[in-house]
């Protein structure tokens, strides 16, 4: 599709694909992008992931029509990105490549064509003429490695951002985010995708969002996902909020782990005194069902957080310290946490969990906590109630 009219849509959707780098899950795919600007010279913005290539190749082909591909602009070498790379050396031997030096010196370790004969190596600030368009280089270095940038199209304002404002979700014909819910449909899938892919890189985030707002932006088209053409100031302010590890919403998240029920009964016992005292869209997680990721994303989202583990082998279950250390390996910040932990014979996953936290900035771990032994007990009741107010207080 064409996004403007020099500007052509050339993506892959795959709906096939189960996990995401192996890791994420993905049930409703991924797409992955890549645009032809067509001018007097001709420009391919990054490649594809290589189960896309030989489809690349074909629109790339169409798209000229028996013009010849000038640059290829690297953004990202990212292998869902760069894979076809060799390729389009091998379809159109004059194109020259634009990038950063260090995203040259990846493409050695990934390729064994000779880099330096096709390179040209950009830094922050540099510009290309393509004739009407004009391309201006901008470093973002970890958003999310360290070879990024982004490319700045100054006639029609068109930045192509790489990885950041993408999401999880294979496209269905509607390349534009205005052509679809975006905020029912897609926007729990991109918190998904920045928390995970991203989110342990907030401070770069945020100096990248600090260049994008001296540029006069009218459309964005990520490598992920749907362009974006309307709304962007409300775009811009959940990835300034995300990068910045301020909740979207005064809520809570509350993830258990639970072998027999008794801590999940507790669990749900604080949902619901919770929601009695008017907190809307609490969200409750099954460390063992959910995958980690969509927890994670959660807990961007919610202002408090609450984790309820069993005592196992002496230490935190199992899937619980998974989630716990996914959450600390993305830097969270800025929220309110409270434990409960239960066993039955020695229970110590509060101490456990308390100290997978200590790295985190600005974490307000509140003094209430929850021990159940085996199982929780009326007589246990002003306990809860306390560990409720604790925890809706920090709502105010």
């Amino acid at each position: 599709r064409n996004v403007t009219k020099d500007v052509v849509w050339l993506g892959g959707d795959d709906r096939r694909l189960a996990l995401f780098e192996n890791v994420y899950p993905v049930p409703r795919g991924v797409s992955y992008n890549s645009y032809l600007l067509l001018d007097e010279k001709t420009a391919l913005f990054d490649t594809i992931d290589q189960a896309f290539t030989h489809q690349l190749l074909e629109n790339v082909s169409f798209v000229l029509d028996g013009r010849s591909l000038d640059y290829l602009i690297v953004n990202h070498m990212e292998p869902d990105h760069c894979a076809s790379i060799a390729d389009i050396l091998f379809r159109y031997p004059g194109v020259k490549i634009v990038c950063t030096a260090k995203a040259a010196n990846m493409m050695k370790q990934f390729f064994e064509f000779d880099v330096d004969q096709y390179v040209v190596p950009v830094k922050e600030g540099d510009t290309l003429s393509l004739g009407v368009h004009t391309l201006t280089f901008v470093m973002a270095p970890m958003v999310h490695w360290p070879e990024v940038m982004v490319t700045y199209e100054t006639t029609e304002k068109i930045l192509f951002s790489a990885d950041a404002f993408g999401s999880f979700g294979a496209i269905d014909g509607n390349i534009f985010a205005d052509e679809t819910d975006y905020k029912n449909q897609w926007l729990p899938e991109a918190r998904r995708y920045y928390c995970n892919i991203v989110g342990k890189y907030g401070p770069q985030v945020q100096a990248l969002l600090k260049k994008a707002s001296r540029l006069e932006i009218s459309m964005i088209c990520p490598l992920h996902s749907l362009v974006w053409r309307k709304d962007l100031d409300w775009l811009l302010e959940k990835y300034s909020r995300w990068s910045s590890y301020e909740p979207e919403e005064k809520t809570v998240l509350i993830a258990y782990a639970s072998v027999y029920g008794h801590t999940e009964q507790a669990a749900d016992a604080i949902a619901a005194r919770l929601a009695e005292r008017g907190v809307p869209n609490i969200a409750v997680y099954d460390v063992s069902k959910t995958h980690p990721s969509y927890i994670l994303a959660d807990a961007f989202r919610c202002s408090a957080l609450v984790f309820a583990s069993i005592t196992y082998n002496n230490g935190i279950f199992c899937n619980m310290e998974t989630l716990l250390h996914q959450i600390a390996a993305h830097n969270l910040q800025n929220r309110t946490v409270a434990f409960l932990e239960n066993g039955s014979w020695a229970p110590v996953s509060v101490k456990h969990m308390t100290d997978t936290f200590a790295s985190l900035k600005n974490m307000k771990v509140l003094e209430e906590s929850l021990t159940i032994r085996s199982s929780l007990k009326n007589c246990q009741g002003d306990c809860l109630e306390a560990l409720v107010d604790s925890i809706f207080q920090s709502l105010a």
